[in-house]
C-alpha cells in the first residue's frame, strides 16, 4: 500500500491525519504539485484527474478521492471509528462532513484559485485549464467568512464537531480552519467554539502532520 500525498495541500492532509489517527504507518510518496508532478505521464496513469490524495492499495488499484480513502481506511481499519459509532452517529458525521465541504473548504478553495498569481490558469483544480473568475474570489470570501460563523454554531459547547467523539468531521472542519487563514479568514471575537474547539484539536499529534 502506498499513499501518494502533498506536504501543503489541504485534501491530502485531511487523510494524512486520518491514517495517523487511525495509527497506521503507510508509505508514502510526496507529489511536489508546485513543480507539476501531478502532470506528468507517470502519475497521470495513477490517477487520470491529477489530483492527491491518492491510496494505491496492495491489489494495484487506486483510491482518488479523499472520501474514497476514508471509507477504505475505516472499513479496513474500524478502531477508531472515525465515521461514526452507530448508524445515527455515522449520519450525523455525514451530513456535518458535507457541510464542511460545500460550504466551507470550497468557498476558501473558490477564493485561493481565482485569486493567487500562482493559480493564474488553475481556476479549478484537475487536468485541465481554466481561467479564474475574480468575482468568484469575492463570493467564496464572503461564504467561507460567514461559514465561520456556521462553524462556531456547529460546535456549541461540545468538544467535537459531532457528538462526543472525535471523527473526520472534526478532521475536515479542522483543515477547513487553517486552509481559510491563505484566504486571510479566521475566527473572529464571537467565534469562541471555533477558537476553544481549535486549539484542543491543534494539540492532537495527527494535526501536527
Amino acid at each position: 500500500m502506498k499513499f501518494y500525498d502533498n506536504a501543503v495541500a489541504p485534501s491530502p492532509r485531511r487523510v494524512r491525519m486520518f491514517i495517523a489517527e487511525k495509527g497506521l504507518e503507510i508509505e508514502t510518496v510526496e507529489i511536489d504539485i508546485r513543480a507539476g508532478d501531478q502532470f506528468t505521464d507517470t502519475f497521470r496513469a495513477i490517477n487520470p484527474f491529477c489530483t492527491v490524495p491518492v491510496l494505491e492499495l496492495d491489489d494495484g488499484s487506486h483510491l482518488i478521492t479523499t472520501d474514497g480513502c476514508y471509507a477504505w481506511l475505516e472499513e479496513t481499519y474500524p478502531d477508531p471509528p472515525l465515521l461514526g459509532r452507530t448508524v445515527t452517529e455515522r449520519g450525523h458525521v455525514a451530513d456535518a462532513m458535507q457541510i464542511i465541504m460545500f460550504h466551507g473548504q470550497m468557498a476558501v478553495s473558490e477564493t485561493l484559485r481565482n485569486s493567487m498569481e500562482a493559480m493564474v490558469g488553475r481556476g479549478i483544480i484537475g487536468p485541465d485549464d481554466y481561467a479564474q473568475i475574480p468575482a468568484l474570489a469575492e463570493r467564496g470570501r464572503t461564504r467561507g467568512t460567514r461559514f465561520m460563523a456556521t462553524l462556531n454554531d456547529m460546535i456549541r459547547d461540545r468538544a467535537y464537531v459531532v457528538g462526543d467523539a472525535f471523527t473526520a468531521a472534526d478532521i475536515d472542519a479542522f483543515i477547513y480552519v487553517t486552509f481559510a487563514k491563505w484566504a486571510k479568514i479566521e475566527p473572529e471575537e464571537g467565534h469562541m467554539s471555533v477558537k476553544r474547539w481549535y486549539d484542543a484539536i491543534s494539540a492532537r499529534p495527527s494535526a501536527g502532520l
